[in-house]
């Protein structure tokens, strides 16, 4: 045997370190910078990060190490997040990495090491999870304002979901910091079902993502290997034989080498992987069996107390494994298998009888001393070893004990994989109930609230149909109750129907003015109101409010505060609104509730937004953002602050600050309702501007184009709003009117400015676009829109501008828009106003609005008004602008190009294929160019072309 057979020269790899090196080198100029690197078990991966790591460290960066273990599939979560945290403890001490955490984190971090005391008492699930994301967001960030930091995570195809999820949330959401994160995985190891794929495939969209595929090593680089091993020049014949055996994987190469030179090579790569510990005494090779079982790492106490000998025959024992580099020594007291390959290698030589009295031995030893394993893991490892042992009784009784404490680190899919496995094992055990002091439906109801934590709506209402098959209504009804509320909460983020049914179902279960019965109007009463039934959601929160305050719920008390602003904000009555908002939001801060106090702030901003008062609501937004950070609730609270803030901005027309935003606040992963939010309002931006593409790209991923109806009444209105927006832009009126007519027909249109207010200005527009087209449907969509408006009441400045639009008193719309600072609107009811008074014979006139409606419109970038305002000002015969040529035009580069094709004689369908576009976008083109060229005929744009030297 040739012994350690490592090579001491590090061979090849010099264009993966190069890459490595740049990656860094991005990184350190403030933009974090995430490498997924794959390659095949034992092509040297982990050889590779840790020579850039060393050569980073003399650079002065921070490395930080955390890998995944096996035992992660199986439920022990965070474990590379929790060794990276372990390392920080131990380098700077806890009391020093508190201080560099939001208010309250260090709370936060305790559910992953003890060191920084006693863990946060959240119940909000969902948000206690994100809390936590947050906290370790917020520290790499502090830590790479003092270094550069690079983060190494090792084996993640054995990541457990939270850490997955973590991942992806810190690729997403380390913008600026210098810090470079390098993901190592086994690329021979992602079968199509593999929960790394869709990850990796997310991460891969992002802009600050690499790959690195690692390849086997060529023969050269073998042979460069096998010199380093042996100390000398290596025979060709030896290097071919080696290199075939092998392939060019390191560990292969190197385990080869072991066997000699002379040596026969070994039939299988298990047998040339074994044959490494097979020549090793026996008595080694008893207690490599023994840690194999414990996993990739094992303490030195553990592995001793397991096998039954004593420190010095466990390390003579040991001592050998080591010289012949099988084990290496970890942090002084653990021991560590060099390759997983070796480790799976050895398991795989259990016999059946070993396999199961092997990992029992090890559960029953961390069961009596859980201080044998890192803190926070005695619980999942002693479930993981009764499963395997086969113990049925044990397996379930730790699988419970484990799946608390993954709750208790907000480790819901793994809580949730956990209690699968209990439920598996129910009906084994004659008394398992007894045994873990809870029923079978207890059980359910716990996977089912953990699939709602982690998003798993679907295992979620599984979970909720089986308890409630169990339960009897009569007997328990509060019970019921709640798992029907879950199940209608599950209906809803599935956008299956029977949502509210669900919930009137549970209140009729509820009938007694207890706390059970608050808790259901509240998610029923704020349904009813979302859905635009006001009176009867009002009047049910009310109800649940009352009983909130006899029983002193304080926290409930401020929640159901908020739905009742948001009843009266639906129906426009905003002052009351924000009051009630406030006293939500003083007594969310007396209890403590950054949910409440946050709430509060959000809801504020919309409605000083809606009043006019918009420029406060960005100022709100933005000390609203700062408390959302502080609080750590930034990704769960504070991007939906934010989205508010984007909306604000808009009805400004301040569109380059709100597409930023809503760029920036997307690229956090926020939830799919806020997601949707956020397009929305680039859609928006895209009407005003005439990006035709990327309001069609909107459309389609909220669902505009859909066949599922929107259940509430914001999200419905403002897909109309953005389907009639389309439609205008593409030149079909008719289409428009269409949709506008359905709006009509089948939405519940209340007085909140920016939103009923908004929609009824909108079918106003539609109306006067297609009065000439369709008169008489044109008169009776605004015969309705009259009737609409009448009962609605004008409490703010821009319901009143709203209520001017649809009155056709343009000019005077046109100065309220102005005195709110909304210049988009302002111009547009001043197009309105000039065509009016065109109409009425004055010129003049129409020509001083249509000067200001341009210039408004060309500092915003918004096209089609400023075509718009063109054309009607070549329509009676006025120039706007002294700028003679193209800049008269304003036509864009694609309508020059499609005007050039025009002129040369050639059909829509012929420029389509010429420019690789639809002809129907085509059509839009050419009608747009007509527009601004004011002519009617394609000849005619031709001529004109050639005349202002428009196209060579």
């Amino acid at each position: 045997m040739v012994g350690r057979a490592v090579s001491p020269v590090f061979v090849g790899r010099e264009r993966e370190l190069s890459d490595l090196t740049e990656a860094f080198a991005q990184a350190r100029k403030d933009a974090a910078v995430t490498v997924l690197l794959g390659g095949e078990a034992g092509v040297g991966k982990s050889r590779l990060i840790g020579c850039f790591a060393e050569r980073a460290t003399v650079d002065g960066a921070h490395v930080l190490n955390g890998g995944c273990v096996e035992l992660s599939t199986e439920g022990l979560a965070y474990a590379p997040f929790t060794a990276v945290i372990r390392q920080l403890v131990r380098e700077c001490g806890a009391e020093e990495i508190a201080s560099m955490l939001p208010q309250g984190g260090a709370r936060d971090l305790a559910r992953l090491l003890p060191e920084f005391g006693e863990p946060s008492d959240h119940t909000e699930s969902e948000a206690a999870r994100a809390r936590l994301f947050e906290q370790i967001l917020a520290l790499l960030e502090r830590l790479a304002e003092r270094h550069p930091v690079i983060l190494l995570i090792e084996d993640v195809h054995w990541a457990d979901s939270s850490s997955r999820d973590l991942i992806a949330f810190l690729s997403r959401n380390l913008h600026t910091a210098p810090v470079l994160m390098v993901l190592t995985y086994r690329s021979d190891e992602l079968h199509r079902q593999h929960p790394l794929r869709p990850v990796l495939a997310e991460l891969g969209r992002l802009d600050d993502v690499v790959r690195i595929d690692l390849p086997r090593l060529t023969q050269d680089e073998v042979a460069a290997q096998m010199a380093g091993i042996l100390g000398t020049t290596p025979e060709f014949v030896q290097v071919h034989r080696v290199f075939q055996r092998s392939e060019g994987i390191p560990l292969f190469v190197e385990a080869l080498m072991e066997c000699g030179g002379d040596a026969g090579f070994p039939s299988s790569l298990h047998d040339l992987i074994i044959g490494s510990v097979e020549r090793l005494p026996e008595e080694t090779q008893r207690v490599l069996r023994i840690a194999a079982a414990g996993g990739n790492r094992v303490g030195h106490a553990l592995l001793a107390a397991v096998s039954g000998l004593s420190d010095v025959d466990l390390e003579d024992a040991l001592r050998t494994a080591i010289a012949a580099n099988v084990l290496q020594v970890a942090d002084g007291h653990d021991y560590l298998f060099r390759h997983a390959l070796i480790r799976e290698a050895v398991h795989e030589e259990l016999l059946p009888g070993e396999h199961v009295r092997l990992h029992a031995r090890f559960a029953e030893e961390i069961g009596r001393d859980r201080t044998l394993v890192p803190p926070g893991r005695a619980a999942i490892e002693i479930a993981h070893h009764w499963y395997s042992a086969r113990d049925d009784l044990w397996a379930l009784i730790s699988a419970w004990e484990a799946a608390g404490k993954a709750a208790k680190s907000f480790a819901y899919n793994e809580m949730m994989q956990l209690l699968e496995r209990v439920l598996t094992l129910w009906s084994k055990i004659p008394d398992a109930a007894e045994r873990i002091g809870v029923d079978h439906t207890t059980v359910l109801e716990h996977a089912a609230e953990a699939a709602s934590a982690c998003g798993e709506a679907d295992r979620g209402s599984r979970f909720v149909t089986a308890a409630l098959d169990e339960l009897d209504e009569l007997a328990e009804p509060a019970r019921v109750a709640d798992l029907v509320v879950r199940r209608a909460q599950f209906k809803k983020a599935r956008r299956r129907p029977g949502v509210l049914d669900d919930l009137r179902y549970a209140e009729r279960l509820v009938p007694e003015p207890g706390l059970e019965r608050a808790e259901v109007l509240s998610k029923l009463g704020s349904y009813l109101m979302f859905s635009g039934e006001l009176a009867e959601g009002t009047a049910l929160t009310e109800e649940a409010l009352r009983i909130a305050r006899e029983h002193g719920e304080k926290a409930l008390e401020a929640e159901l505060l908020l739905n009742l602003g948001l009843g009266h904000s639906i129906a426009g009555r905003l002052d009351i609104t924000i009051a009630l908002n406030k006293t939500a939001q003083a007594i969310g801060e007396r209890v403590g509730s950054g949910r409440s106090v946050l709430r509060a702030v959000a809801n504020n901003v919309d409605a000083l937004n809606n009043i006019g008062r918009s420029t406060e609501a960005i100022e709100l937004a933005l000390e609203g953002e700062r408390l959302a950070r502080e609080y750590g609730r930034y990704r769960v609270q504070g991007t939906f602050i934010a989205t508010n803030r984007a909306e604000a901005l808009e009805a400004l027309g301040r569109f380059d600050e709100a597409a930023r935003l809503v760029e920036q606040i997307l690229a956090m992963g926020p939830s799919l309702r806020t997601r949707h939010h956020l397009l929305r309002i680039r859609g928006d931006v895209a009407i005003a501007r005439g990006e035709v593409e990327v309001l069609r790209s909107v459309l389609n991923e909220v669902g505009g184009f859909g066949t599922v109806p929107e259940e509430f009444m914001q999200e419905l209105t403002a897909n109309v709003r953005l389907q009639i927006g389309l439609h205008m832009l593409e030149g079909e009126p008719p289409a428009a009117l269409e949709v506008a007519e359905r709006v009509a027909r089948e939405a519940q249109i209340t007085s909140k400015p920016m939103l009923g207010w908004r929609v009824l200005g909108l079918l106003g527009g539609v109306c006067e676009a297609t009065e000439d087209l369709a008169p008489g449907r044109a008169a009776a969509l605004r015969a309705h829109v009259e009737r609409v408006s009448d009962a609605m009441t004008v409490d703010s400045p821009v319901a009143e501008a709203y209520r001017l639009g649809l009155a056709r008193d343009h000019d005077a719309a046109a100065a309220v828009w102005e005195r709110l600072g909304r210049p988009f609107l302002q111009a547009r009811s001043l197009f309105h106003a000039a065509r009016a008074a065109a109409g009425a014979g004055d010129r003049d006139g129409a020509a001083d609005r249509l000067r200001t409606a341009r210039s408004i419109a060309v500092s915003l970038s918004a096209r089609p008004l400023v075509t718009r305002t063109e054309a009607l000002g070549r329509r009676i015969g006025i120039s706007l602008t002294d700028r003679p040529g193209n800049g008269e035009t304003s036509l864009t580069p694609r309508e020059l190009e499609v005007l050039r094709l025009v002129a040369l004689g050639r059909s829509n369908r012929e420029v389509a294929a010429e420019l690789f576009i639809s002809a129907k976008t085509v059509s839009v083109h050419v009608s747009n160019i007509l527009a601004k060229l004011g002519v009617s005929t394609r000849g005619e744009a031709a001529a004109v072309a050639h005349r202002l030297t428009l196209i060579a």
